[in-house]
């Protein structure tokens, strides 16, 4: 019967407290002694079922309320305690539970706080872009995981690695591919380093897309993957093995701050190295023009998929060969970034990436489709934007996987070398953006999600503006 015991000290304190009452006088019109009802303040006692019913009687208490645990505020502490400002300061699951079951108001003024610190932390963010923009940058920073710091790093820069392109070259002029670089490739990893490659089952390989059993020399793929992805990870492993060191060296040129951060970035490297093995330099950007950067022509002429082909578009800066400068970005269908990417650097300033009525956003009702569009930013500068869906990992029937949408795009003015400018016509009609809505002054946004920091918000009761945030 022990799980059955109710210890409600904290509570029963409340409710004195609540009444203004001592320890003395509430023990009296309870029936018990005052060292008792210390006991049970205490946590040193459970409450009886008399006791329970005394006190619903008495004080008019909900007895739910004496059985109830502070889950939500148990999760939302997680959550706080999780922020890399506080990861060193973690306290255990129990911890957790005492805060918000002895201290639940304390509890909630500390959630309160830091959620205040988030959006003081969002609002600093976005206006440091601002004044970035407007060429009066800032030293405003946050904690940062390590994820968020190799993306700075990895989009700020060119998305070009010249010493990975070179060794990918090299090998794929070792392998004589063909029209087959999957074979060829798995013929290379057995001839070089006695290493075979099979498709699993999910049932056998539930957790994991690739592995490699260094024990058998077998690199297991799962069944989950499109052909397209497969290639991907069989290249992944051959320009580890075939050039390993290249990639460490290249990861050694950044100075992050944490040994997870140094992993994420040499994961980066690699699977820009794979790219690059799949769809050497030379090859792929005399083929990108020759379509016209028509990305589905790409994908079938180096069977690669449709993200694939894309990332690939972002790397074409060689000096004497380069191509369009495209960037790109990934979100999924919550809004979540999952990459940002660009020939020379992802253009946050000019560009944003953060506004509603992206058709990256539109792509997820259309899945499949290619939207075409030109964007317009309020001071004038000129896009052309390019999104689809993406297919991932191929789900079970009670599965429910992540989804993806990918943005492509490039300043306007090199709209005529591509087939998608060529699609818009001459004078093709702008869609207005901005770059986020607390950086954009837009008026009457039928899609503005936020009012933007530089303004004050129009409360007029006798006029109401099209936008759900007006402003002055």
């Amino acid at each position: 019967m022990a799980e059955n015991k109710i210890f409600a000290g904290p509570r029963i304190r409340r409710i004195r407290n609540g009444l203004g009452l001592t320890q003395t006088a509430m023990a009296e019109e309870l029936g018990i002694s005052p060292s008792y009802l210390n006991l049970i303040e205490r946590n040193q006692r459970p409450l009886t079922v008399q006791l329970i019913l005394k006190l619903s009687q008495t004080y008019d208490v909900d007895i739910g309320d004496l059985r109830g645990e502070q889950q939500g505020s148990v999760a939302e502490l997680r959550g706080v305690f999780s922020d890399p400002l506080l990861a060193g300061e973690l306290p255990g699951e129990q911890e957790l539970l005492e805060i918000a079951e002895a201290a639940p108001n304390a509890a909630a003024g500390v959630i309160k706080l830091y959620r205040a610190y988030r959006e003081q932390h969002g609002r600093l963010s976005d206006l440091s872009d601002l004044l970035a923009r407007e060429g009066r940058g800032t030293g405003l920073a946050g904690a940062r995981l390590p994820i968020d710091e190799v993306r700075e790093v990895f989009e700020t820069r060119p998305n070009y690695f010249a010493a990975l392109e070179t060794a990918a070259e090299t090998l794929h002029q070792t392998l004589a591919a063909g029209d087959d670089l999957m074979a060829a490739l798995k013929i290379w990893l057995r001839k070089e380093h006695d290493i075979s490659v099979r498709v699993l089952p999910v049932q056998t390989m539930p957790n994991w897309r690739r592995r490699f059993d260094r024990h058998s020399r077998r690199l297991f793929l799962s069944e989950r993957l499109a052909p397209a992805d497969r290639l991907r990870e069989v290249a992944l492993e051959s320009c580890l093995l075939a050039f390993g060191e290249v990639i460490s060296a290249e990861a050694a040129t950044f100075a992050f701050t944490s040994d997870e951060a140094r992993r994420l970035a040499r994961f980066e490297l690699l699977r820009y190295a794979a790219h690059a093995l799949m769809m050497p330099y030379a090859a792929f950007q005399a083929a990108a023009e020759r379509s016209a950067y028509d990305i589905d022509v790409l994908r079938g002429r180096f069977q690669v998929s449709f993200e694939q082909a894309a990332n690939r578009l972002t790397m074409l800066q060689r000096q004497g060969a380069p191509g369009v400068p495209f960037f790109l970005l990934e979100v999924d269908n919550a809004g979540n970034r999952f990459r940002r990417a660009g020939a020379r650097g992802f253009p946050v300033q000019r560009f944003g990436g953060g506004c509603p009525k992206l058709p990256i956003h539109a792509a997820f009702a259309q899945p499949g489709q290619i939207l075409v569009e030109s964007a317009e930013m309020p001071d004038g500068a000129e896009f052309l934007l390019v999104a689809r869906t993406l297919e991932g990992l191929q789900a079970g029937f009670a599965e429910r996987p992540r989804r993806t949408a990918i943005l492509i795009g490039c300043d306007i003015g090199y709209k005529d070398e591509t087939v998608y400018g060529r699609h818009l016509g001459t004078k093709p009609a702008a869609v207005g953006i901005g770059p986020a809505c607390r950086l954009c002054e837009r008026q009457a946004c039928l899609a503005r999600a936020e009012p933007p920091l530089t303004r004050p918000l129009g409360l007029d009761e006798m006029v109401t503006g099209l936008s759900a945030f007006d402003f002055q």
